[in-house]
Protein backbone atom coordinates (compact mmCIF):
# COMPACT_ATOMS: atom_id res chain seq x y z
CA UNK A 1 0.00 0.00 0.00
CA UNK A 2 2.71 2.61 0.87
CA UNK A 3 4.74 1.76 -2.48
CA UNK A 4 1.47 3.04 -3.87
CA UNK A 5 0.59 6.06 -2.21
CA UNK A 6 4.00 7.97 -3.11
CA UNK A 7 4.03 7.58 -6.48
CA UNK A 8 -0.06 8.82 -6.73
CA UNK A 9 0.79 11.63 -4.51
CA UNK A 10 3.39 13.05 -6.80
CA UNK A 11 1.78 12.66 -9.92
CA UNK A 12 -1.30 14.59 -8.25
CA UNK A 13 1.52 16.86 -7.43
CA UNK A 14 3.21 17.19 -10.79
CA UNK A 15 -0.27 17.36 -12.78
CA UNK A 16 -1.28 20.38 -10.28
CA UNK A 17 1.22 22.38 -11.08
CA UNK A 18 1.19 22.07 -14.55
CA UNK A 19 -2.76 23.00 -14.81
CA UNK A 20 -2.38 26.35 -12.61
CA UNK A 21 0.23 27.32 -15.05
CA UNK A 22 -1.86 26.28 -17.87
CA UNK A 23 -4.20 28.32 -16.78
CA UNK A 24 -2.29 31.77 -15.78
CA UNK A 25 -1.00 31.79 -19.00
CA UNK A 26 -4.28 31.33 -20.64
CA UNK A 27 -5.70 34.15 -18.82
CA UNK A 28 -3.24 36.74 -19.63
CA UNK A 29 -2.95 35.49 -23.34
CA UNK A 30 -7.39 36.06 -23.39
CA UNK A 31 -6.65 39.62 -22.43
CA UNK A 32 -4.92 40.27 -24.52
CA UNK A 33 -6.38 39.06 -27.62
CA UNK A 34 -9.91 39.31 -26.84
CA UNK A 35 -9.71 42.95 -27.20
CA UNK A 36 -13.12 43.10 -28.67
CA UNK A 37 -15.24 41.48 -25.85
CA UNK A 38 -17.44 43.88 -23.46
CA UNK A 39 -18.10 43.74 -20.14
CA UNK A 40 -21.21 41.84 -20.60
CA UNK A 41 -18.96 39.03 -22.84
CA UNK A 42 -21.02 40.21 -25.82
CA UNK A 43 -18.91 40.76 -29.07
CA UNK A 44 -18.49 44.14 -29.51
CA UNK A 45 -18.44 45.82 -33.17
CA UNK A 46 -15.71 48.67 -34.04
CA UNK A 47 -18.82 50.73 -33.26
CA UNK A 48 -19.89 49.89 -30.13
CA UNK A 49 -16.05 49.09 -28.89
CA UNK A 50 -14.74 51.16 -25.95
CA UNK A 51 -12.30 54.34 -27.03
CA UNK A 52 -10.00 56.84 -25.55
CA UNK A 53 -9.80 60.07 -26.06
CA UNK A 54 -7.40 61.54 -23.87
CA UNK A 55 -6.84 65.69 -23.41
CA UNK A 56 -3.37 65.44 -24.44
CA UNK A 57 -1.48 62.35 -25.71
CA UNK A 58 2.60 63.95 -24.90
CA UNK A 59 2.95 66.23 -22.00
CA UNK A 60 6.03 68.02 -21.72
CA UNK A 61 7.94 68.84 -18.51
CA UNK A 62 10.21 71.36 -19.23
CA UNK A 63 13.48 71.67 -17.56
CA UNK A 64 14.31 69.74 -14.77
CA UNK A 65 17.45 69.08 -12.54
CA UNK A 66 18.39 66.08 -12.53
CA UNK A 67 17.33 64.00 -9.41
CA UNK A 68 14.27 65.68 -9.89
CA UNK A 69 10.62 63.37 -9.42
CA UNK A 70 7.98 64.85 -11.23
CA UNK A 71 4.56 63.69 -11.64
CA UNK A 72 2.05 64.34 -14.08
CA UNK A 73 -1.92 63.01 -14.83
CA UNK A 74 -3.35 62.04 -18.12
CA UNK A 75 -6.49 62.71 -18.35
CA UNK A 76 -8.90 60.75 -20.67
CA UNK A 77 -12.45 59.88 -21.59
CA UNK A 78 -14.24 56.69 -22.16
CA UNK A 79 -15.64 58.18 -25.91
CA UNK A 80 -17.17 54.55 -26.73
CA UNK A 81 -20.20 52.83 -26.33
CA UNK A 82 -19.23 49.96 -23.87
CA UNK A 83 -16.85 49.58 -20.49
CA UNK A 84 -13.17 50.39 -20.87
CA UNK A 85 -11.35 48.35 -19.11
CA UNK A 86 -7.15 48.85 -18.53
CA UNK A 87 -5.73 45.50 -18.23
CA UNK A 88 -2.36 46.73 -17.82
CA UNK A 89 0.41 49.80 -18.25
CA UNK A 90 3.75 49.91 -18.69
CA UNK A 91 6.59 52.27 -19.03
CA UNK A 92 9.53 52.16 -21.08
CA UNK A 93 12.15 51.95 -18.56
CA UNK A 94 12.00 52.20 -14.93
CA UNK A 95 12.27 55.60 -14.32
CA UNK A 96 8.66 55.86 -15.99
CA UNK A 97 5.86 54.68 -13.24
CA UNK A 98 2.21 54.63 -13.97
CA UNK A 99 -0.87 54.16 -12.35
CA UNK A 100 -3.97 53.32 -14.00
CA UNK A 101 -7.50 52.69 -12.93
CA UNK A 102 -8.45 48.83 -11.97
CA UNK A 103 -11.89 49.19 -12.19
CA UNK A 104 -14.34 49.98 -15.67
CA UNK A 105 -14.58 53.22 -17.00
CA UNK A 106 -18.09 53.31 -18.09
CA UNK A 107 -19.13 55.17 -21.56
CA UNK A 108 -19.02 58.89 -21.02
CA UNK A 109 -16.86 58.78 -17.76
CA UNK A 110 -13.40 59.95 -17.35
CA UNK A 111 -10.30 58.62 -16.10
CA UNK A 112 -6.85 59.64 -15.39
CA UNK A 113 -3.34 57.66 -15.74
CA UNK A 114 -0.61 59.11 -13.72
CA UNK A 115 2.81 58.88 -14.02
CA UNK A 116 5.88 59.40 -12.36
CA UNK A 117 9.48 60.30 -13.59
CA UNK A 118 12.46 59.57 -11.81
CA UNK A 119 15.04 61.55 -13.58
CA UNK A 120 17.82 60.14 -11.25
CA UNK A 121 21.12 59.08 -13.55
CA UNK A 122 19.56 61.14 -16.89
CA UNK A 123 20.60 63.69 -18.42
CA UNK A 124 19.65 65.54 -21.83
CA UNK A 125 16.38 65.04 -23.77
CA UNK A 126 14.13 62.10 -22.70
CA UNK A 127 11.23 60.93 -24.27
CA UNK A 128 9.29 58.50 -22.29
CA UNK A 129 6.05 56.04 -23.18
CA UNK A 130 3.93 54.43 -21.59
CA UNK A 131 2.01 51.60 -23.41
CA UNK A 132 -2.12 51.24 -22.08
CA UNK A 133 -3.32 47.57 -23.30
CA UNK A 134 -7.08 47.71 -22.85
CA UNK A 135 -9.75 46.01 -24.65
CA UNK A 136 -10.41 48.79 -26.81
CA UNK A 137 -9.46 48.84 -30.70
CA UNK A 138 -6.53 48.61 -31.47
CA UNK A 139 -5.79 47.00 -28.27
CA UNK A 140 -2.88 49.31 -27.61
CA UNK A 141 -2.69 52.99 -26.65
CA UNK A 142 0.51 54.77 -26.09
CA UNK A 143 0.82 58.06 -24.57
CA UNK A 144 4.12 60.00 -23.92
CA UNK A 145 6.00 62.48 -21.38
CA UNK A 146 8.98 64.76 -22.64
CA UNK A 147 11.28 66.96 -21.53
CA UNK A 148 14.99 68.17 -20.58
CA UNK A 149 17.36 66.78 -17.71
CA UNK A 150 19.47 69.38 -16.88
CA UNK A 151 22.79 68.72 -14.75
CA UNK A 152 22.73 69.74 -11.62
CA UNK A 153 24.13 73.24 -10.30
CA UNK A 154 27.59 73.48 -8.66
Amino acid sequence: MKNIVWPLLLLTLISACGNSEEKEERLSVDLIENNNTGEDGVKNSDDNAPFFEFVEEVKDFGQITQGEIITTVFRFRNVGKSDLIISSAQGSCGCTVPEWPKEPIKSGENGEVTVTFDSNGKFGVQNKTITLVANTIPNTKVIALKGEVLAPSK
